[in-house]
C-alpha cells in the first residue's frame, strides 16, 4: 500500500514538471513570434508600400527603414537637398531605385554605397547641378542609368568608373557644354558598351548644337600652358640674354645699380639657378654675348665710362677686356643686336644721345671695327635685326621720329634706308616674330597704344592694339608650338597674351607680377623651358613654362 502511494506520488509529479515544461516552451514560442513582429520594418511615414515596392512622396529625407521585401524604390517630389552619402546601406536588397520631380540640386560621393544588386537607377526631371566624382561608386551591378531632363552642364570625369555592366545611359534633357571637361565622355563614348541616347550640346559656340554622339577625341583642343613662377633672383636687372657656349647654356643679366654683368648657370642637382661668373662695369645697361668660331664675346654697354669687349679665355676661366669702343659714336648706348650676313659676324648698337649714332660693328678676326654709322642724332633707343623676304634689314626706333626701316645693299656690303612705318610715333622699341610664314613687329609705346603689325610684303600693316601704362618692353616668345606676347608695365600687372591661329590675334592668357620689367628671354635645359624676366626697380623673376591639360 505504501509502495502504491509513493508511485503514484512520483506520477503526479511528473505530470506537473510535464506540464510546466509545455507552458515555458509555448510562452517561449510565444515571445519569439512577438520579436519577430516587433523587428519587422515598417512602411515609413510619407510612403506608401506593397508587396515588393515602396513610393515616397514630399519627404524630407531619405527613410532609414523599409520592409525587407522592398526591391523597387521611388521618390516623388521630396524635400530634401542633396542625396547624402551612404543614404541607402539600409536597403541593400533593392533592384531598381527612382527619383523624378524633386527639389535636390546635388549627388555626394557614395551616395549608393551598398546597393550591391541594384540594376535601374533613374534620377530624372530633378534640379540636379553637381554630381560628385564618386557618386556612384560601388555599383558594379547597374545596367541602366538615366540622369535625363536635369540641369546638369558637365559630369565630373569619370564619374562611370567601375560600372562595366551598364548597358544604357540617358543625358536627355541636361545642357551639357562640350569643353575640355567633357572629352572624357567622349573618349568613353567610344569605348563602352552601353549606348546612349543623341544628346546636344550646348555650347561652346565651336561645338554648340552638335550630337555628342558625333564628337570624337580629337575634337577637343585641351593643352594649354601657363608660367608659374619658379626662382626669384635678389638683385635688380634691365636687360638679359641667354646663350649656348661648350654645350653649356647659360643667361647673362645686366645689373646697373651694381654695375655688373652677372652670368648664371644651371646647377642640374639642385634644379635651380646658380651664379656662374661676373664682369664688373659701370652703370651697365647691356650684356651681350656673341659666339665666333667657338669663342665667347660679350659687348659690355655702359652709360658712363664708354662701352667695351670681353673674351672668355677658357684656359685661366675669366673674361679678358680686348677692346674698347669708340665713346665719339657711342655716347649713351640703349641697346645691342648681334646677327650673321653671309657667314661674317656683326653688332649693332642703338645710340641714344644727340651727338652719338647707331653704328654697325663688324669682326675682321681679330676685333671688331666700325663698318657704318646709321641714323645720327635721332636718339635711337632700340635696334632690331630680321629678314624680310630673305633680306637682311635694321629697324630703328627713336624718340624723335618714327622707326624707320634698312635694308641690306649687297654690293655695297651696307644698309640703306628702305623706308618707315607711318603713323608710329613715339615707339620705344620693335621686336619681330613670326607664323606660319608671316612676319609681324610687336612696337612698344610707354604711353598709349603698342600695336602688332603684319608685314604685307610692302609695307607693315596694324593687325592689333594694346593699351600700354607705363610700358618699355612688348616682347614676342615663341616655345615651341606657342607664341606669346608679353607686355610689360611699370604701373600695373605685365600682361601675357596667346597666339589664337584662328583668329590671327593674340588673346589674353595671364598676368605677372614683375615691378618695371625690361626685357624676357627663354632658356630651354633639362626638358624644361623657363622665362627670365629682368626686373629694374625690383627681384629679377624666372618662371617655369608648364603644360595643363584642361581634360584633367
Amino acid at each position: 500500500m505504501q509502495l502504491f502511494l509513493k508511485r503514484q506520488r512520483e506520477s503526479e509529479g511528473s505530470q506537473r514538471w510535464g506540464g510546466w515544461t509545455l507552458l515555458v516552451w509555448l510562452l517561449a514560442g510565444s515571445l519569439a513570434l512577438d520579436a519577430r513582429r516587433v523587428r519587422q520594418p515598417r512602411c515609413p511615414a510619407g510612403c506608401t508600400c506593397t508587396k515588393d515596392n515602396a513610393l515616397c512622396e514630399n519627404v524630407r529625407s531619405v527613410p532609414h527603414t523599409f520592409p525587407s521585401d522592398v526591391v523597387s524604390l521611388s521618390f516623388v517630389k521630396s524635400g530634401f537637398n542633396e542625396i547624402t552619402g551612404g543614404s541607402f546601406v539600409h536597403t541593400p536588397a533593392l533592384q531598381l531605385l527612382l527619383f523624378t520631380a524633386n527639389s535636390f540640386d546635388l549627388i555626394d560621393e557614395d551616395a549608393f554605397l551598398g546597393l550591391t544588386h541594384l540594376e535601374y537607377l533613374f534620377i530624372e526631371n530633378n534640379k540636379i547641378e553637381l554630381i560628385s566624382p564618386h557618386a556612384f561608386r560601388g555599383l558594379k551591378t547597374l545596367i541602366h542609368l538615366s540622369l535625363a531632363y536635369n540641369n546638369l552642364e558637365t559630369l565630373p570625369k569619370d564619374v562611370f568608373k567601375g560600372m562595366d555592366a551598364l548597358t544604357k545611359v540617358d543625358l536627355r534633357g541636361n545642357s551639357l557644354i562640350c569643353d575640355c571637361k567633357l572629352k572624357w565622355l567622349v573618349e568613353w563614348m567610344h569605348h563602352t558598351n552601353a549606348t546612349l541616347d543623341q544628346i546636344y550640346c550646348s555650347g561652346p559656340p565651336i561645338h554648340q548644337g552638335k550630337k555628342i554622339n558625333d564628337l570624337l577625341p580629337h575634337s577637343f583642343d585641351c593643352i594649354t600652358a601657363e608660367f608659374a613662377s619658379y626662382q626669384s633672383m635678389k638683385f635688380e636687372s634691365i636687360s638679359v640674354e641667354a646663350f649656348t657656349f661648350g654645350k653649356e647654356q647659360y643667361v647673362v643679366f645686366a645689373q646697373p645699380f651694381a654695375g655688373t654683368c652677372s652670368f648664371l648657370e644651371w646647377d642640374h642637382v639642385e634644379m635651380t639657378f646658380r651664379t656662374h661668373d661676373t664682369i664688373q662695369s659701370t652703370s651697365t645697361v647691356v650684356c651681350k654675348p656673341m659666339v665666333i668660331d667657338s669663342h665667347l664675346f660679350v659687348i659690355v654697354a655702359q652709360l658712363f665710362g664708354g662701352s667695351h669687349i670681353y673674351k672668355r679665355d677658357t684656359s685661366a676661366n675669366k673674361f679678358i677686356k680686348i677692346q674698347d669702343i669708340d665713346i665719339l659714336k657711342i655716347r649713351k648706348p640703349n641697346d645691342i643686336e648681334t646677327f650673321l650676313i653671309d657667314g661674317e659676324s656683326f653688332f649693332v648698337i642703338a645710340d641714344s644721345s644727340k651727338a652719338g649714332s647707331t653704328t654697325v660693328y663688324k669682326w675682321n678676326g681679330n676685333g671688331f671695327y666700325s663698318h657704318q654709322s646709321l641714323h645720327p642724332w635721332y636718339r635711337d633707343t632700340d635696334v632690331e635685326y630680321l629678314e624680310i623676304s630673305n633680306k637682311p634689314h635694321l629697324i630703328l626706333s627713336s624718340s624723335s621720329q618714327r622707326p624707320v626701316v634698312y635694308q641690306w645693299n649687297r654690293s655695297q656690303k651696307q644698309f640703306d634706308r628702305r623706308t618707315d612705318i607711318p603713323e608710329m610715333e613715339d615707339v620705344f622699341s620693335v621686336k619681330h616674330f613670326a607664323v606660319k610664314g608671316d612676319l609681324f613687329i610687336c612696337l612698344t609705346r610707354f604711353i598709349g597704344d603698342s600695336k602688332v603689325m603684319r608685314w604685307d610684303g610692302a609695307m607693315f600693316k596694324e593687325v592689333q592694339t594694346f593699351p600700354s601704362r607705363g610700358s618699355m618692353v612688348f616682347q614676342p616668345v615663341s616655345i615651341g608650338n606657342w607664341q606669346y606676347a608679353i607686355l610689360g608695365s611699370d604701373y600695373s600687372l605685365t600682361q601675357v597674351y596667346q597666339w589664337d591661329t584662328k583668329r590671327g590675334q593674340f588673346v589674353p592668357s595671364q598676368e605677372l607680377n614683375i615691378q618695371a620689367p625690361r626685357a624676357f628671354s627663354v632658356l630651354s635645359i633639362d626638358n624644361r623651358v623657363f622665362l627670365l624676366a629682368s626686373s629694374f626697380k625690383g627681384k629679377t623673376q624666372i618662371y617655369e613654362h608648364l603644360m595643363i591639360d584642361l581634360s584633367n
